[in-house]
C-alpha cells in the first residue's frame, strides 16, 4: 500500500511517516515540497505519486495567530482539505485528516463524544470545524480529533514542539514554568496517534469520526509536575488561570474528548501517564545520541 503524508515534517507527520515506514510504501511531503493551499500542486503530486493513502498532517496551529489571519488559517485548515479530499477520492485513495478539540467551546464537565455539538470559540476552532465537514467530501475517510498533541519520534532533549515541548524543555532547564491549573485536557502522544491512525486503516474500521488522544484526564499543572517527576527535576511552577492571561483567542476550560468509539472498535488508548514516561524515556534517549 502507498500512503503519502502531507505536513510530513511536522511532529504528527513525523510520526504517520516512521509508523507506516514498516511495511508500506510512504511518501513524505513537507510544505517545502508541497504547498496543500495550491490544488494544481496537489493534483500533480497525486498524480505523479498515485497513493491508496492519504494522510494529511498539514496545519495552520498557531491558536491566537489565526485571530488576526483568519483567511489563512481557512485556507491551510479548512479549503486544502477540500482539495485534498476530493483529489484522493478521484484516484480512490483512502483520506485520513486531523482535528482539533477546539472546537468545543469547554463549558461542560464529562468528555466530549463524537455525537456532542461542537461550538467552537475561536477562528481557529471554526476553520478545524469546516476542515473536519470537508474531510468528509472523500468516498472513504477517517477524521481523528487529536488535542495538546507532543512528541514527535526524533524529539531530542531541549525539543520545543507544542505546548508540551515547551513546558518539558523549560522544566529540563530548571526554570519556572508557568502552567494551567484550570485548564482540563487529554493530551496526545504523537506516537500514538500514528500507532491509531494504522490501526483504523488496516483493520478496516468503519470510516468517520473518531476522537484520537490518550485516556485519563489531566490539568497542565499535574501534567508538568509529572514530567518533573520522570525527569528527576525540580518542578517550578508558577500556576496561571484562563482568567489571568490575555490571550487573543479564547481557549475551551474542559477539552477532555472521549475514546469509547475508538473502543468500541477495537483500539484503548494508552494513559497520558504512559505516553508520558515513553516520551521521556524517548527524548532523553534522542538527547544522549546527539551529544555523541
Amino acid at each position: 500500500m502507498k500512503v503519502l503524508v502531507t505536513g510530513a515534517t511536522g511532529h504528527l507527520g513525523a510520526a504517520i511517516v516512521q509508523e507506516f515506514k514498516n511495511g508500506h510504501d510512504v511518501v513524505g511531503l513537507g510544505h517545502r515540497d508541497l504547498d496543500i493551499v495550491n490544488a494544481d500542486a496537489v493534483r500533480a503530486a497525486l498524480t505523479h505519486e498515485t497513493p491508496d493513502v492519504v494522510v494529511n498532517c498539514a496545519a495552520y496551529n498557531d491558536v491566537d495567530a489565526a485571530e488576526d489571519n483568519p483567511v489563512r488559517a481557512f485556507e491551510l485548515n479548512a479549503f486544502a482539505v477540500l482539495t485534498l479530499a476530493r483529489e484522493a477520492s478521484k484516484r480512490r485513495a483512502v483520506f485520513i485528516h486531523y482535528g482539533s478539540d477546539f472546537v468545543f467551546d469547554g463549558r461542560i464537565d464529562r468528555p466530549y463524544t463524537e455525537d456532542d455539538r461542537p461550538n467552537p470559540a475561536s477562528a481557529y476552532g471554526l476553520s478545524k470545524l469546516l476542515g473536519e465537514r470537508l474531510s468528509a467530501e472523500a468516498q472513504r475517510w477517517y477524521c481523528l480529533r487529536v488535542e495538546s498533541v507532543f512528541g514527535g519520534p526524533t524529539a531530542g532533549r531541549g525539543a520545543r514542539v507544542g505546548s508540551a515541548g515547551t513546558l518539558i524543555a523549560t522544566i529540563e532547564e530548571g526554570k519556572e514554568a508557568p502552567v494551567f491549573t484550570d485548564r482540563v485536557v487529554s493530551p496526545s502522544y504523537a506516537v500514538d496517534v500514528a500507532t491509531t491512525t494504522r490501526r483504523l486503516l488496516e483493520s478496516g474500521a468503519e470510516p468517520g469520526l473518531y476522537h484520537c488522544v490518550n485516556s485519563e484526564e489531566c490539568r497542565w499543572d499535574e501534567f508538568a509536575r509529572e514530567a518533573a517527576r520522570l525527569l528527576g527535576r525540580e518542578a517550578r511552577l508558577r500556576s496561571i488561570t484562563l482568567d489571568t492571561v490575555a490571550l487573543r483567542a479564547a481557549r475551551p476550560r474542559y477539552s477532555v474528548l472521549s475514546t469509547a468509539k475508538l473502543a468500541r472498535a477495537g483500539i484503548a488508548m494508552p494513559s497520558w501517564r504512559d505516553a508520558l514516561r515513553r516520551y521521556i524515556e524517548r527524548r532523553v534517549e534522542n538527547g544522549a545520541k546527539a551529544l555523541r
